[in-house]
C-alpha cells in the first residue's frame, strides 16, 4: 500500500492501520487486536515468510481481501528476537484508548520502534554485551562518532581519521549504525553491522549541540571537553533523534557523556583485536578468548564493564594503577565474600533504564528490591578503600518496593496480582469482594433472616438478573419496606436492597476495577522510581565496578598472575610470561604445563628476530607479550612472575593471512595492506608483532620485503618489534642493526622424531624442521622420504654450486634399522598414555640436556 493512497474506501479499522503504516513505511507494523498482534498486506506476506506464520484472508476492505497474519501477545518477545536477528525493525502499535469510549475502532498508536541498536527488552539483549547504537557523520578524511547504549544511559563522542574508523567500529561493535543516506563511509558498508540510512537534515551540528545540552541539562559542552567535536555533535543530532523516536519518549536516564579521543586510548586496530582473539576466536566463536577466560563476573553489569575495560584501555596509566591497587586490596582482605554476595544482584543498570522508559516489568522490580535488600551484605564484604556513595541509595526506594510490590507478582501488570496486599485500601476492598463474595452473601442471608423472621429467605445470583433476595409466597407479608421488587415468579418474589445493590455494583465490576486500580497504582510506583533514576544509575555503576574488580582479583589468585609495574622509561620486561588462554586450554584438555618465557625490550634492544620451527611456539610467544601488555593497560594483573612496562600507545599485529575473496584481495595483498597500515601508524611507543611477513609471494620478493620492513621498523619507526620469520637470511639482520637481537624457539630432533620445547633461547635457529612437522601432520611415509631426499639435495646444491638434481626422483628406500642414539632411546621410553604433566616436563629437560 502506498502511503499516499486515499484510505476513504477502507473500513474504519483498516483506515487506522494504514495511517499508522504510512508513518512507518520502512518497518513491520505489529498492530494490537485483543490477544494478538496482527500484520496486514505486504507486511503480512513478509512476516509470514520470515517467521513461518500462517497467511490468511479475512473479510474485505476497499473491495479487496484483507491479507493478514498474527502472533500471540504472550509470545511477542520470541518473535521480536527472530526479527531483530534478521535485521528487521518493528513498530509496535498498542491499544491506548478504552474499548467503547468512542465510536469506531479503539484508539491505537505506535508506542515504540524496536531496531537492533535500540533494544531494551531483557529477553532480546545479550547479557554480557551492550547493544550499541552508533551514528557516523562526515566523509573523506575525518569522521564524527556518537554512540549510545540505551540501557546503559551514557553517550559517547569521538572523532577519528579515515584510517582509524575501522578500529573504532571493531572496538564499539555496534548493533546498528546510523548514517547520512547521501554519505555512507566505505568502512561501514564493508562491515557486518546493520546500517540504517537517515535523511541528511538530521545530521546537523547546531541541532546536535542543542540536543546534547538539553539531554545533559547543561548550558554548554565545555565542561565535558566536547565543544570542539563538531563532527561528533553532528552525529549526536541524528543519534538522539533516532533513539527518542524509537522509544516514543525522552531518554530521562541518559545523563552522562564520555568523550574519548583516539590519542587517549591504547590503539587496538581491527587486525589486533582479531589476531589476539580478544572477544572472538579466529573462527568467529566466543570461546576460548581472552574475554571468556577473564569473565567470571557474577552479574551482567560486571561482564559488560569488563568487556569495555578490555577494549578501551587508556594510554594514561592512572586508571589502570587504581585498579591494580584495588585488586591488591581484595587479595589482601579477601574477595570471596564479595563475589558470593554479588550472586544476589540483579541487572540494576538495565532495570533503571527500563524504569526511565516506563517499560519495566513487575518481576524486574522484585529483582531490584532483592538487590537493595542485599546491599548491607555487599557493603560489609567490600573493603573500606573500595566503598563508594553509590552503594547507599535513598532508603525510600526499598521502602516503596517492599510496600507496593507483591512478593511474587504476575509477569505483566495486566494480569493482576502485582500490587501487594495492604498497600491500597481501595484495591484491598475490590480484591476482598472477588475473594469473599460467597462469604458476604451467606452473611447477608443470615442477617436478613434474623431481621425479617423469614426463615426460607435466600440470597442468590444469576447472570440475567444479578444478585437478589428470594422470598416464597408464605413469607411475603414479612418483607420490609426497603425491599425493592426485581422479579415476580409463580410461587416467589425476588427483591433487591440498597446494600445488596451496592454490593452488586462492586462485585460485578470488581475484577475489572481491580485491574484498572492496579494499573494506576503501578504507574504511580513507576513515577516515584522515575524520580530516583540518578541514584539507581550510580548504584548500577558501583556494583558493576565492584564485580569487575572482584573478578580480576579472583583471576589473579586462581591463575597465579602478578601485579605489573609501570615505569617512565621505554621498556617491556617480562619474566616467565605465559599466554593466558593457551595455558588454560592446555590445563583443561591435557593437563600439560605451559612453558613460560622471558621477554626484554628496552632502549638498547628494540627488536627481536625470532626463528624456529613451525609449531615451535613463535606466534604464541608474540601474542602472549601483546596480551600481557594489554592486560596491564586495562588494569588487570598479568600472567608472569614479574612485569615492567614503559609507555605504550598501540599494539599492532600482522599475524596470519587469508584471502579476502569478497573484496578481491589475495593473501599477499591483504598481508601488504595490513603491513603498510602498521608502518604508517606505529611510533616508537608502539608494540609491533610481525609474523612471517612476505610469505605470500615468491621467496626472493618475500625476503626483500621482509628485510625492508624490518629495517624500516628498526631505523625509522623504532617501535618495540617482535619479528618472526622463516627467512634464515634475516638472522644476519642483527649483525648490522645494533638494536636487534636473534632469538629462537628450541626443538630437539633425533632421527625422524622431533620434540618442540617451546622455550625461547638466544641466537638464531639452526633449521626449520618443516619435514618433521609434515610427518607429525600425517603425511605419507613415502612422501616424507622423498621430501628428505630433496631437502638434502637442495642443501648440497647450496654448498656445492650449480650441481643438478631431479626434484621428482623416486623416494629413497627406508634406512636400515640401527641402534637408537641416546635421544631416540629417551623418546622411545616415553609412554604418552601414562605420562603425567610433571613427568612430561622432566622428560623435556632431560632431552634438552642430551641435545646440548
Amino acid at each position: 500500500m502506498s502511503p499516499a493512497q486515499d484510505f476513504a474506501d477502507h473500513t474504519p479499522m483498516m483506515q487506522q492501520y494504514l495511517r499508522i503504516k504510512a508513518e512507518h513505511p520502512d518497518v513491520l507494523v505489529l498492530y494490537r487486536m485483543g490477544d494478538f498482534y496482527e500484520v496486514f498486506y505486504d507486511d503480512a506476506r513478509k512476516a509470514a515468510a520470515l517467521l513461518d506464520l500462517t497467511l490468511t484472508q479475512r473479510g474485505q476492505s476497499a473491495g479487496e481481501p484483507v491479507v493478514m497474519a498474527g502472533v500471540p501477545v504472550h509470545a511477542l518477545e520470541s518473535y521480536l528476537s527472530k526479527l531483530i536477528k534478521l535485521g528487521e525493525p518493528v513498530a509496535i502499535a498498542e491499544q491506548v484508548g478504552e474499548v467503547g469510549a468512542s465510536k469506531g475502532p479503539v484508539e491505537r498508536k505506535v508506542v515504540r520502534v524496536v531496531t537492533p541498536g535500540t533494544i531494551t527488552d531483557t529477553e532480546l539483549l545479550a547479557d554480557k554485551q551492550d547493544a550499541v547504537l552508533l551514528a557516523v557523520s562526515g566523509s573523506g578524511r575525518r569522521f564524527g562518532l556518537a554512540w549510545l547504549s540505551i540501557t546503559q544511559g551514557e553517550i559517547g563522542l569521538s572523532e577519528c581519521s579515515e584510517a582509524e574508523l575501522g578500529g573504532w567500529l571493531a572496538r564499539l561493535s555496534p548493533a546498528e549504525i546510523l548514517v547520512d543516506r547521501e554519505q555512507v563511509p566505505a568502512q561501514v558498508l564493508a562491515g557486518r553491522w546493520p546500517v540504517t540510512k537517515r535523511p541528511g537534515w538530521q545530521f546537523d551540528a547546531q541541532l546536535g549541540t542543542r540536543k546534547l545540552c538539553e539531554q545533559l541539562r547543561a548550558q554548554s559542552l565545555q565542561g565535558f571537553n566536547a565543544q570542539d567535536l563538531h563532527l561528533a555533535q553532528t552525529a549526536a543530532s541524528a543519534l538522539l533523534a533516532f533513539a527518542e523516536h524509537t522509544q516514543g519518549r525522552s531518554l530521562a536516564h541518559v545523563q552522562s557523556l564520555r568523550v574519548q579521543r583516539a590519542s587517549e586510548l591504547l590503539d587496538l586496530p581491527p587486525a589486533t583485536q582479531r589476531n589476539l582473539e580478544l572477544t572472538l576466536t579466529l573462527r568467529g566463536e566466543t570461546s576460548p578468548t581472552l574475554f571468556s577466560l577473564l569473565d567470571t563476573c557474577r552479574t551482567g553489569m560486571g561482564s559488560r564493564a569488563l568487556r569495555h575495560a578490555l577494549l578501551h584501555p587508556l594510554r594514561d596509566r592512572t586508571e589502570a594503577q587504581t585498579r591494580h591497587t584495588a585488586i591488591a586490596e581484595l587479595l589482601t582482605q579477601g574477595y570471596e565474600a564479595l563475589r558470593e554476595s554479588l550472586k544476589h544482584v540483579s541487572d540494576v543498570e538495565r532495570i533503571a533504564a527500563r524504569i526511565a522508559l516506563r517499560q519495566v516489568r513487575p518481576r524486574e522490580l522484585t529483582g531490584l528490591r532483592a538487590t537493595l535488600q542485599h546491599l548491607p551484605a555487599i557493603r560489609a564484604a567490600t573493603p573500606a578503600a573500595l566503598q563508594s556513595p553509590g552503594l547507599q541509595p535513598p532508603a525510600d526506594i526499598l521502602a516503596l518496593l517492599e510496600r507496593a510490590i507483591a512478593l511474587e507478582p504476575a509477569l505483566l501488570p495486566r494480569d493482576g496480582g502485582v500490587i501487594a496486599d495492604g498497600y491500597d485500601a481501595d484495591l484491598d476492598e475490590l480484591r476482598g469482594i472477588q475473594s469473599n463474595c460467597d462469604g458476604f452473601l451467606l452473611d447477608l442471608e443470615t442477617r436478613e433472616r434474623a431481621r425479617t423472621g423469614i426463615q426460607n429467605l435466600r440470597v442468590q445470583f444469576n447472570r440475567v438478573h444479578g444478585f437478589y433476595i428470594e422470598v416464597t409466597s408464605s413469607g411475603l407479608d414479612k418483607v420490609p419496606m426497603d425491599y425493592q421488587r426485581r422479579q415476580t415468579l409463580k410461587n416467589a418474589e425476588r427483591f433487591i436492597t440498597p446494600e445488596l445493590k451496592a454490593f452488586e455494583d462492586k462485585a460485578l465490576s470488581a475484577q475489572e476495577r481491580a485491574l484498572a486500580r492496579e494499573k494506576l497504582l503501578y504507574e504511580q510506583v513507576i513515577d516515584a522510581l522515575h524520580a530516583q533514576i540518578g541514584p539507581l544509575s550510580q548504584l548500577a555503576r558501583s556494583l558493576a565496578q565492584l564485580d569487575l574488580l572482584a573478578t580480576l582479583a579472583e583471576r589473579a589468585a586462581t591463575l597465579g598472575w602478578c601485579r605489573p609495574e609501570f615505569v617512565a622509561q621505554p621498556c617491556i620486561e617480562i619474566e616467565a610470561g605465559r599466554h593466558p588462554v593457551v595455558q588454560a586450554r592446555l590445563a583443561e584438555t591435557s593437563g600439560a604445563e605451559f612453558m613460560p618465557n622471558d621477554c626484554r625490550l628496552d632502549a638498547r634492544t628494540r627488536m627481536l628476530v625470532i626463528t624456529g620451527p613451525n609449531m615451535g611456539g613463535k606466534s604464541t610467544f608474540m601474542r602472549q607479550v601483546a596480551l600481557i601488555a594489554l592486560l596491564a593497560a586495562m588494569g588487570s594483573y598479568v600472567p608472569a612472575t614479574r612485569c615492567r612496562l614503559g609507555p605504550m600507545d598501540a599494539i599492532h599485529t600482522r599475524i596470519g593471512a587469508a584471502d579476502d575473496l569478497a573484496n578481491a584481495q589475495s593473501t599477499f595483498m591483504l598481508e601488504m595492506t595490513e603491513a603498510a597500515a602498521i608502518l604508517h601508524a606505529a611510533t616508537e611507543h608502539s608494540l609491533v608483532l610481525m609474523d612471517e611477513i612476505g610469505r605470500g609471494t615468491s621467496t626472493f620478493d618475500g625476503l626483500a620485503l621482509a628485510s625492508s620492513i624490518a629495517t624500516h621498523l628498526h631505523d625509522k619507526t623504532r617501535a618495540f618489534t617482535l619479528f618472526a620469520t622463516h627467512y634464515f637470511e634475516l638472522t644476519e639482520f642483527p649483525a648490522k642493526h645494533r638494536e636487534a637481537q636473534n632469538w629462537h624457539v628450541s626443538a630437539v630432533e633425533s632421527g625422524e622424531d622431533i620434540v618442540f620445547l617451546h622455550e625461547l633461547q638466544a641466537g638464531p635457529a639452526s633449521r626449520s624442521y618443516g619435514v618433521q612437522v609434515a610427518r607429525l601432520a600425517g603425511m605419507p611415509a613415502s612422501l616424507i622420504r622423498q621430501a628428505r631426499a630433496t631437502l638434502e639435495a637442495l642443501e648440497a646444491r647450496s654448498t656445492a654450486g650449480d650441481e643438478q638434481f631431479d626434484l621428482f626422483a623416486a623416494p629413497p628406500a627406508p634406512p636400515p634399522a640401527s641402534e637408537p642414539d641416546p635421544i631416540q632411546a629417551a623418546l622411545t621410553a616415553l609412554d604418552p598414555d601414562t605420562l603425567t604433566p610433571r613427568e612430561a616436563l622432566d622428560a623435556i629437560y632431560r632431552l634438552k640436556a642430551l641435545a646440548r
